[in-house]
């Protein structure tokens, strides 16, 4: 009660501090820097990443693009080659004259080094920059060259895709903020008795979220995904804290005349019913920090801080506005469409069998779903994006013209003799997709000493340490094909230079498949048991948060069942993270019931009575969460072309519908059945008698 009454004292100086902690808010979000590389976040230890370092360490290059260039005459295409070589942060343009400009008649270039650059009327250059993939001079760097090389020319590679991925972002993310906020302000105008209070909620809930995207600062800087999800899915899933005040401030309303006292009991019982319920959503959401591949903890962090950061604003900024708005609320008061749900939950309850099939029913086919969509994910993150934009055309045009789809770059150790490096080219040539070796060793052959090249050719492939080489492939970047070139390509190269690194895009997207099939276990595994851990606690019961846990558990199985079942396939990390965030967001409206079901069964009630009462009060609040969130994600999922986007949203919003629907359903249809295991195993249940409840409610009806 103390804190209740401290912030109903204090609610002008609360108001004013959260107002003027807008201010750094700001400074810090603007500050933040977004992170569009998917790369950076594979584990320092991992042999592509320390490949990358070594690439940049010795020999100060970092990200990698091929530039096509159509139509164009090749004194054009030299003089072209110059003008990008003097954009700030290229290190290295290699194009055929490259070689071509040596003392060496081009009748000695092997054929196949003239038809790696050119075709009938195409023609490729290599860029190396001195700044990593997703670095934002590489990113200017690469927009300068496309304002450079005009409608004839397309840049390829990962700084290319971060580079439109970065602009997509950019000009989608206030539109589709906007958009969550619209949909998630009818959800409410329609669902609660205000025409106000949704405006209020949203002036709370905004300000805590420009309080943890600003406080993201100290992070140094966040994924684009987290970004681009931070704001609407802190929205969606810390609404409900809202709701609770408002009802619970409306409930005292009528038991004290003073507003003041109403507001100050009303915190603290919000607190009190919001503390398990923002606990499972946190836990859901720190489970995502176990993942080795780090976006997990980046989106985890921020998501939880948010989570906290949301139950803070319900039970201070929120009550100081309702406080000070009190009149014109209760002036545009409205009656709520939800009707009672009394003759509803009757008749769920009264055919609850029905439900407990449907639910058994249903296992099988959700499993199955679910287990091959987890297995038919995509990794390319040029799948993402929309086919007009500029890096999925000059990809296109890459596999047209050259038949590359994807390029390595390997390091070998220079103290491994020049003729054991050609007989490794060789082989490595004959691996299936390998459409060439490019290396020193291979352009000059073995006629021309290397040491009579000058230094400045040389060193561009060649430090005191490592030979660089590339390797052009014609299989796509993750997809079986090139994954199982990789491992072959290794086989070889671990059987000339035990030291040597095969690093690029295609061996690091490998990487990532390998551990985010170990992360998926381990988050599951990690926020199953954090969440029945909290579950157990809160209602102080082992039975129950198996039930509540299988609930939930089967609607995420049926939502990320169903794709497999529509031929869809996701982006690698959408199943990852829905399925820890749809159990800690979702699970509460299990809770909720169960908590009301729990008590009217310590009362004396019999358990069909319990069922039901618990059912008819619950079902409102489980359709104003659910749809609320399902509202604030529908329509990023609708509106934005970004797939990894679109996909999580949807999963998100069907997601908020399918639990809200197991909830309503199924879990009065549980609880029925195993109320004397409940009892047996849940404190201050225990001594409930069974069978004489059940005796008196057969001679009730």
């Amino acid at each position: 009660m103390k804190f209740g009454k401290a912030v109903v004292k204090f609610r002008v100086p609360i108001l004013i501090l959260t107002l003027l902690l807008m201010i750094p808010s700001i400074l810090g979000y603007i500050g933040t820097r977004v992170n569009y590389d998917m790369l950076e976040y594979l584990p320092e230890d991992m042999e592509t990443v320390i490949g990358q370092n070594e690439l940049m360490n010795d020999f100060g290059k970092g990200a990698f693009s091929l530039v096509i260039v159509e139509d164009m005459p090749a004194k054009d295409v030299a003089a072209l080659k110059e003008k990008i070589s003097k954009v700030e942060h290229v290190d290295t343009v290699i194009w055929y004259d490259s070689i071509a400009d040596l003392s060496i008649p081009m009748e000695m270039l092997p054929n196949k080094l003239y038809s790696a650059f050119n075709t009938e009327n195409a023609t490729l250059m290599a860029v190396f920059f001195d700044s990593s993939t997703s670095a934002d001079v590489t990113m200017d760097a690469i927009r300068e060259i496309r304002s450079i090389c005009g409608k004839q020319c397309f840049v390829s590679g990962l700084s290319a895709l971060v580079t439109d991925l970065k602009e997509l972002c950019e000009r989608e993310e206030p539109i589709y903020v906007t958009i969550a906020v619209i949909l998630a302000c009818i959800a409410m105008f329609l669902f609660l008795d205000s025409w106000l209070v949704p405006l209020v909620f949203l002036a709370s809930i905004g300000m805590m979220i420009l309080l943890n995207l600003g406080s993201n600062f100290f992070l140094g800087e966040i994924s684009y995904i987290t970004k681009a999800l931070s704001a609407v899915l802190q929205l969606a899933v810390t609404m409900d804290y809202s709701i609770f005040l408002w009802h619970s401030y409306n409930e005292q309303c009528e038991t004290y005349t003073d507003k003041e006292d109403a507001m100050a009991v009303a915190i603290n019982k919000t607190l009190a019913s919001v503390i398990g319920s923002s606990a499972t959503t946190i836990a859901g959401f720190i489970a995502l920090c176990f993942m080795s591949f780090t976006m997990g903890l980046d989106l985890g962090i921020v998501m939880a801080k948010g989570v906290l950061l949301g139950v803070i604003g319900a039970v201070t900024v929120l009550p100081s506005l309702i406080l000070i708005l009190d009149k014109p609320l209760q002036k545009t008061k409205h009656r709520s469409l939800i009707p009672n749900m009394e003759k509803a939950a009757k008749g769920i309850v009264k055919v609850f069998p029905l439900f407990l099939i449907i639910f058994a029913l249903l296992i099988a086919p959700a499993y199955y779903g679910y287990s091959k969509t987890n297995s038919e994910v995509y990794y390319d993150m040029g799948e993402c994006l929309p086919e007009d934009i500029q890096y999925v055309i000059a990809n296109s045009k890459l596999r047209e013209n050259f038949n590359i789809a994807s390029t390595h770059m390997l390091l070998v150790d220079t103290s491994v003799p020049s003729k054991d490096v050609r007989s490794m080219i060789k082989e490595m040539e004959q691996v299936d997709g390998v459409k060439y070796v490019i290396s020193l060793e291979s352009v000059i052959g073995s006629r021309v000493p290397e040491e009579i090249l000058p230094e400045s050719i040389t060193s561009i492939v060649k430090s005191d340490k490592w030979r660089l080489m590339l390797i052009s492939s014609e299989y796509k970047v993750a997809s079986d094909s090139v994954n199982k070139q990789i491992d072959e390509l290794n086989t070889i190269l671990k059987k000339y230079d035990k030291n040597g690194m095969l690093i690029g895009e295609a061996p690091c997207m490998k990487d990532i498949i390998e551990i985010t099939d170990q992360d998926f276990k381990v988050v599951n595994t990690v926020s199953i048991f954090a969440i029945f851990v909290i579950i157990a606690l809160v209602l102080r019961s082992i039975s129950l948060p198996f039930i509540l846990i299988a609930v939930i558990e089967l609607a995420i199985f049926i939502n990320l069942g169903l794709p497999h079942y529509f031929g869809q396939s996701l982006p690698f990390i959408a199943p990852i993270c829905i399925s820890t965030i749809q159990l800690g967001a979702t699970v509460d409206y299990a809770i909720l019931m169960t908590t009301r079901y729990k008590s009217e069964r310590i009362e004396g009630n019999d358990k069909t009575t319990s069922v039901q009462t618990a059912l008819a009060t619950s079902i409102p609040s489980v359709i104003v969460s659910g749809m609320e969130l399902f509202a604030a994600t529908f329509g990023v999922a609708i509106y934005s072309d970004i797939d990894i986007i679109s996909s999580m949203c949807m999963l998100m919003a069907r997601g908020a519908i399918i639990s809200m629907l197991m909830v309503i359903f199924v879990l009065p249809a549980l609880l029925l059945l195993c109320d004397k295991i409940i009892c047996k195993t849940t404190l201050g249940m225990t001594k409930i008698n069974n069978n004489l409840n059940w005796r008196l409610s057969v001679n009730e009806k």
